[in-house]
């Protein structure tokens, strides 16, 4: 993934740094969301809604050469009553709706989700690198 939001930027330095102020404990509750209109580093964004959508629970396996990928599938869908629209990009949160967006990145081609359709993310085909 390709870019890691503020509110996670200030977070894990103030934790690496020594920062008492703040204390970041490791999410218990990561979530993928899907986007029709890409965020920034300071929010924003549209995450698909309604149609049956929701966020998908995520877990990765352990990190190794900076870098650590899903241990399982993240399907989304299908789509019901309406489309989800063309998916431009995916972010992961760390709450199943509201919460805060931790990190997110652009599709490397953007797929639309009609009526009826899955969007699917394999196992292993989604890391998240620091560099």
């Amino acid at each position: 993934m390709s870019a890691a939001s503020d509110y996670l930027e200030n977070e894990v330095l103030d934790h690496v740094l020594g920062k008492g102020t703040r204390d970041f404990p490791s999410p218990t509750n990561l979530r993928v969301g899907l986007f029709t209109s890409m965020p920034t580093d300071s929010g924003g964004g549209t995450e698909v809604s309604g149609s049956g959508y929701g966020r998908q629970a995520v877990t990765f396996n352990a990190a190794s050469s900076g870098s650590a990928t899903t241990s399982g599938d993240l399907t989304f869908g299908p789509a019901s009553g309406g489309d989800f629209g063309t998916i431009l990009g995916i972010g992961i949160f760390d709450a199943t709706t509201s919460g805060n967006l931790l990190i997110f990145t652009t599709l490397a081609a953007s797929k639309t989700v009609s009526d009826g359709d899955t969007f699917v993310i394999s196992a292993g085909n989604l890391t998240v690198s620091l560099a």
